[in-house]
């Protein structure tokens, strides 16, 4: 009697659970029928000419505001920029400039004078840009091995590194033709007979000095070939903190770009004259590159860069004459709203 009894009442409870779930299920049916046929709730809205000729207008009167406080912007940033690599070579070497860069034995050092134009507010950087640079070559991208950057002499594999993987049998850290061709120009500055101290910490991405660049990793049989490429490296100061590296190891998109070189954390004053003392070491000219030197404040948009002030004034111009055709357009030759039933109810709603 008990035992039927307590399959009396699990049946009972089966089947209050069924009959519990049953609703569920063709809720969900009937929620998955109405998305599969497109009748789920939906907002429809009418596109009157009122409402889009509105909506073009309300576009242009937000756009141009913003275009024209980001060009704003843009233009109250300072910007200094001077190109040194033909000025910088003696007069009697102009003609054999390949030479004069290959040459050791020729001094490579050159003065430049920069006139502050308007007042700069510190902290002010200080870039190099390099024109006619294809840093985005598929050949020069691949040659490198970043679990050598961050693993050190523990990861062998210099393959991907060719043709700057190994010299003398020994694996050269870091290898590649990046880090090879590392940038090499130095640059100086002084107002008066007083130097500017360039802050050359933090100039590259945390992440990139934190998780890309081993802290016990140190330069090794780095630029000990017979062609030198660029700038060599301190032996004793891991990758990590060699932040010059980490920046140029970030290959640029463009033809023509600028690396961050370091920062002035001093105001300067307009009609400042600023002497700059350099060395000319980087060779440009085997493939018609040219160096730049840029001094440059900031904003809240960054540096100087009028396309995005320009894009936004350009597309809020374009709604606002849009918007005026269409206006022309609609008092011109107005249309009648369209009706909503629909033909084929027609003779349904006739009889």
């Amino acid at each position: 009697m008990d035992v039927e009894g307590a399959g009396t009442l699990s049946g009972n409870g089966a089947e209050s659970v069924e009959s519990c779930s049953r609703p569920v299920r063709r809720h969900l049916n009937n929620a998955v029928y109405q998305f599969t046929q497109q009748n789920l709730p939906a907002c429809k809205p009418v596109l009157t000419p009122a409402w889009v000729i509105s909506m073009f207008f309300l576009i242009g009167v937000i756009f141009i505001p913003i275009g024209l406080l980001c060009l704003h912007a843009s233009e109250s940033v300072v910007e200094i920029v001077d190109r040194y690599d033909t000025d910088c070579v003696p007069d009697h070497l102009k003609g054999q400039k390949v030479a004069y860069i290959k040459d050791s034995s020729v001094s490579k050092n050159c003065t430049r004078y920069l006139k502050v134009p308007q007042n700069m507010k510190a902290p002010i950087y200080v870039y190099y840009q390099l024109d006619n640079y294809y840093q985005n070559h598929r050949r020069y991208v691949k040659s490198r091995s970043d679990k050598q950057l961050l693993h050190g002499l523990k990861y062998n594999d210099t393959s991907s590194c060719n043709p700057e993987g190994e010299n003398n049998g020994l694996p050269i850290v870091p290898c590649g033709l990046i880090a090879w061709s590392l940038f090499n120009d130095t640059y100086s500055f002084f107002r008066g007979i007083d130097a500017l101290k360039v802050n050359r910490k933090n100039i590259a991405w945390r992440s990139d000095r934190e998780h890309k660049f081993g802290k016990h990793v140190y330069p090794s049989n780095f630029q000990s070939g017979s062609l030198i490429g660029g700038a060599t490296l301190d032996p004793k100061v891991p990758l990590s903190d060699q932040e010059d590296l980490i920046v140029w190891m970030r290959t640029a998109a463009l033809p023509n770009f600028r690396k961050l070189y370091g920062r002035i954390e001093e105001d300067l004053n307009e009609d400042d004259l600023i002497m700059v003392k350099l060395a000319n070491n980087y060779n440009t000219y085997s493939f018609g590159g040219r160096k730049k030197l840029v001094l440059s404040t900031t904003s809240w948009i960054g540096g100087r860069n009028n396309f995005l002030g320009m894009s936004y004034i350009a597309v809020g111009s374009s709604f606002i004459f849009l918007a005026f055709v269409f206006l022309l357009l609609h008092v011109k030759n107005p249309r009648p709203y369209g009706d909503t039933n629909l033909s084929w109810n027609w003779k349904g709603m006739s009889n």
